[in-house]
This record gives structure tokens, sequence and C-alpha cells, in this order.
């Protein structure tokens, strides 16, 4: 297939996690008294955040589930963390050849679009340390609060081939690393949907939900779009 954008999701697939986001998560939860177990928290993942708050709730505190009140203060909870986790941390660093993936992907006329479950409050304070947008790394960032809905749902592919006036879906390649991911990428009919291991799935989970390839790092991509090195 002919490739004219990749768009990657940010944390597990293109940034380092190191669990991060699992401990804002369960960490709101514990403030707010509705403890969730950690383990859990690995299958919402890339999900937009106020939804994974909802799925939790409706799995362990079904009572819960119209408290907006309470949800609001969870998500509010995660939002302040992360932004301060993401502006203070030292341990932010793109995983492994991503950097080296968006360089080769431009030098082969391909665009890139980032995409993520996070609010843009939280996408721009990882942007901004990153300097990805500044520095024209990436071409365009989505987030999920920037869309009517977040994954599965295709809004934020969407909004990222009408912002690089593109419209040939079946050119475009889906890059994450959770089951989400996957049906974000087949249900906006993306050519190509590629999981990677590098996040909060094992090849073993992956392989349940069928994407095209299974890759363990970012470097096994340019083989799979048989890019120019």
């Amino acid at each position: 297939m002919q490739t004219s954008l990749v768009v990657f999701d940010i944390a597990g697939t293109t940034v380092t996690d190191n669990d991060s986001v699992n401990t804002a998560f369960s960490g709101a939860f514990e403030k707010a008294g509705y403890p969730v177990v950690p383990a859990e928290i690995n299958f919402i993942m890339g999900y937009r955040k106020i939804e994974a708050i909802k799925i939790l709730l409706e799995k362990f505190y079904p009572d819960q589930l119209t408290n907006e009140a309470l949800i609001q203060q969870i998500h509010n909870q995660f939002t302040e963390d992360m932004c301060s986790y993401y502006l203070q941390t030292q341990d932010l660093h793109p995983l492994p050849f991503a950097e080296e993936m968006f360089y080769l992907l431009h030098a082969n006329n391909i665009k890139i679009g980032l995409d993520t479950g996070f609010t843009k409050i939280i996408t721009d304070s990882i942007m901004d340390r990153l300097g990805w947008i500044k520095n024209g790394l990436v071409d365009v960032v989505v987030s999920s609060d920037e869309v009517p809905q977040g994954r599965p749902h295709p809004f934020m592919i969407r909004s990222i081939m009408d912002q690089l006036n593109l419209d040939d879906v079946k050119q475009v390649v889906k890059v994450g690393d959770t089951e989400v991911d996957i049906a974000e990428g087949r249900n906006t009919g993306c050519g190509l949907i590629v999981s990677v291991t590098t996040g909060s799935y094992s090849r073993e989970e992956l392989e349940q939900f069928s994407p095209d390839y299974i890759i363990g790092s970012l470097a096994e991509l340019p083989a799979i779009l048989n890019l120019k090195v």
C-alpha cells in the first residue's frame, strides 16, 4: 500500500510511560475513596480518560456510574497529577527509535500524526517538553477532548487527515499499544494497523485483537512500510 500518513499513539508507543498513567489513575480513584486494582487499569489504556473512569466504575462500583460529581473529581485529580508528572519528571523520553522513525517518515514524504486518550492540557505538557511540534518532527497532534468522541471512534484520525488535507484513509497507518488503538484504526478504515509491545499490552494480549502486525519496537516499522532508509 502507498502510505501518506502514520498516526501514532503517545504514551507507551512513542513516549515512555513507566506506569505513570496507571499510577495517576489508581491514585485518583484511591483519593476519591474508590480504589481500583492497578492491573485492571491496563485494559482501559488508550480510551478518553473520562470514558475510562466510567468503564471502571461500571465494573467495580456500578452504583456510582451516574455520580457525575465523582466522575469529574476523579478526572480532575488524574489530570492534575498527570500534568504535574509530565512537567517535572526526569523520565520523560521518546521511546527507542521514535524520533528516528519520524525523521525517516518525513524523508519518505509521509506525514506524522499523534493521537491520544489524554486531554489537550496533558498532551501539551508532553509536547512542550519534547518539542516535537515546535521542531517539526510531528505534523499534527489531536487529543481526545478536541473531537466529539475519543477511541475507538474515528474522530481523532479523521481530524488529523482533515488538517493535513488527506482524504484516502487506505493510505493511513495506525500504530498503537492497546486494544482500543486497534479498534480505532479498524473503525476509521485505516489501510494498516500495527501494534507495539512497548506499552500496556503483551504480544499475547494484542494477538487476540488481530492487528495486521505486532512489533516489539518501532525499529521494525520501516521494513513493514517499505521505507527507503
